[in-house]
């Protein structure tokens, strides 16, 4: 996996499924994270070929629900992020994917109330010495590259040390995401701090947060000086962000995910939760289309 000049699609609970995925890479996008995946959840998942659709499912045992699908196409793209507090079980939820994805990556930086209380996402920024435990441990037993994404931290220093820190765990790469813990989604992000990270270290800096059209790509790069750049909500509300053709309208990108979710069996609740999102951003989920999308029962519902 090569980290230098990327654009990048960011982890995004529910909507990072292979769909959309598939459709971020078709626009343009380099590196495609999947949803964060709690590792409790994943060391239950058995390895399954679907034969019918070509992919290669994870499924939680004694059930049918599909907790990750891939495929051959993503392969040297898609990166398997894990949400984890125990280097033992981060690398027991690694094992399991690690030969199916290009490669693992460690929340640090979900601030959710769930993520939080487990020990796992932003809680971990205050742990350096488990964040340097699960880095090494996965780093040792596996041959897949790994990585992880952080926030930045109460002072310019602190999130400076922390990086630092990562960089002597061997990773190849360290994703930021310019807002800290308290920061809500409509703060700005912080590129001066996102900058003060890429001074300090030698690896490659995959810079995220208000990247919203593709111009943004190159804005972020020299107000930071990294090398690679993380869209997060603007990717969600039209992939197309990618496309240095510029965006395709938007009912365009909507139909084409739509396409894509059928195609590959995408999970009913994930569709409708993307789909919510793109209406919300453009339109109104009080109108035709948005009430139409919560009534959904089924991909047949949708399409």
């Amino acid at each position: 996996m090569e980290y230098r000049n990327k654009m990048v699609l960011a982890p995004m609970v529910r909507a990072g499924t292979l769909p959309f995925r598939l459709l971020a890479a078709e626009y343009g996008a380099d590196i495609t994270y999947g949803e964060e995946i709690i590792d409790h959840k994943f060391v239950n998942c058995q390895r399954v070929i679907n034969e019918s659709l070509g992919t290669t499912d994870f499924v939680e045992r004694g059930t049918d629900s599909v907790v990750f699908r891939t495929c051959p196409q993503e392969r040297d793209k898609v990166v398997f992020q894990i949400g984890t507090s125990d280097a033992v079980r981060a690398l027991k939820a690694a094992e399991i994917v690690c030969n199916d994805v290009a490669a693992i990556d460690i929340n640090m930086g979900c601030p959710k109330a769930f993520s939080v209380s487990g020990g796992m996402g932003s809680a971990l920024l205050s742990k350096p010495e488990l964040i340097h435990d699960i880095l090494t441990t996965l780093r040792r037993n596996l041959n897949t590259p790994v990585t992880c994404k952080i926030r930045l931290l109460n002072t310019r220093q602190d999130t400076v040390e922390l990086a630092r820190r990562i960089e002597k765990c061997g990773v190849p790469a360290l994703a930021v995401h310019g807002r800290k813990v308290k920061d809500r989604p409509r703060d700005p992000a912080k590129w001066d701090e996102i900058a003060d990270v890429v001074s300090a270290l030698s690896i490659p800096v995959i810079a995220n947060g208000n990247v919203f059209e593709y111009e943004d790509f190159k804005r972020i790069k020299d107000a930071t000086g990294a090398t690679s750049v993380m869209a997060a909500r603007g990717a969600l509300w039209n992939a197309s962000i990618f496309s240095a053709k510029g965006k395709v309208p938007w009912e365009d990108f909507k139909t084409e995910y739509v396409r894509k979710t059928i195609l590959w069996d995408n999970d009913i609740k994930s569709t409708k939760t993307t789909l919510r999102e793109i209406i919300m951003h453009y339109i109104c989920l009080e109108g035709t289309e948005g009430k139409g999308v919560i009534k959904c029962g089924s991909s047949a519902d949708v399409a």
